[in-house]
């Protein structure tokens, strides 16, 4: 700030800064996104000035998230083309292997030709989820957030019935959404059953916490689309966070923080949540991970 100050009374005409470092608790630095504007004031005295301070925290969120949508359209068209790719010629693997079977004279030498067939079956399994995203949305219906929510929950504390706690922390005044319910229980399933495996040492000391949160936001913009009212989601976890060297990667195909893990869970995420024109963001940090969707309403929706 000294640096921008002592630049205008050298004699240029303004200065501007896109994000400024603010000294708050002794020891403790926060760095905020402020567009700073330092002029002189045209006042009779030179040595006042005129300072004009613009939060840009969402115009710096709205680009971030632009451009890793980009990143990640062109990952996922890269890993639709290498799955056709491949798609073809595992038939071919497949099947002959089968041939060989039928050919080969001793039942241990059948169990090569079971591996083989095992495996061409798991990597058809791969390719299929890897292009059945892509369909569009098919069943959209009017459809209440807190029962997709309820059914998430009880799937998820099936699973991990002891040392886990799941909080609703819902707004049951929200109108329904129209939705393809399979796609949006899907979607954040993922998310909360990825949280709940996260939080493994959490849930053997029995803190473990996963809070589902529902709220309206308004007057938001996705994709560049401005709408009046959307549905606010909040999957917030208290695990160890996301590691750093993927957290900006973490919606791209095949990557995955967890060891064994497909990384297609949060992939499925995002892309059933474009279908729905909303979007899906993460913020992570150890202790706490809040995944955050939005998804617009419709004006008949918030007619009804």
């Amino acid at each position: 700030l000294n640096h921008m100050i002592d630049e205008v009374f050298a004699g240029r005409a303004a200065a501007q800064r896109q994000e400024l470092v603010l000294y708050s608790v002794p020891g403790k630095i926060y760095r905020e996104p402020l567009a700073v504007h330092v002029v002189i004031a045209m006042l009779e005295d030179p040595t006042l000035m005129m300072m004009e301070w613009f939060p840009i925290d969402q115009q710096l969120r709205s680009e971030r998230d632009e451009r890793v949508s980009h990143q990640v359209e062109a990952n996922k068209q890269l890993m639709r083309n290498l799955a056709h790719e491949i798609k073809n010629p595992l038939g071919g693997i497949r099947g002959a292997a089968q041939l060989l079977e039928f050919e080969l004279p001793e039942k241990g030498l059948r169990e090569y030709t079971q591996v083989i067939i095992k495996e061409s079956d798991r990597l058809q399994t791969l390719v299929d989820r890897l292009l059945a995203p892509h369909r569009k949305a098919h069943a959209m219906e009017p459809l209440n957030i807190h029962e997709v929510l309820e059914r998430i929950r009880s799937l998820v504390l099936a699973e991990f019935p002891q040392g886990l706690k799941i909080i609703r922390n819902y707004d049951t005044s929200l109108p329904d959404i129209l939705g393809d319910q399979e796609q949006l229980i899907q979607a954040v399933l993922n998310i909360v059953h990825n949280a709940a495996q996260a939080l493994s040492d959490e849930i053997r000391r029995g803190t473990a916490q996963i809070e589902l949160r529902t709220r309206v936001a308004r007057s938001v913009t996705i994709a560049k689309q401005r709408h009046r009212l959307a549905l606010d989601l909040h999957v917030i976890d208290n695990g160890p966070g996301i590691p750093d060297e993927i957290r900006e990667r973490i919606f791209f195909p095949l990557v995955s923080g967890r060891e064994g893990g497909s990384g297609l869970g949060l992939t499925l995420a995002q892309t059933f949540v474009q279908q729905h024109q909303g979007f899906i963001a993460c913020e992570s940090r150890p202790g706490y991970t809040d995944f955050h969707i939005q998804i617009p309403y419709r004006k008949q929706e918030i007619a009804a």
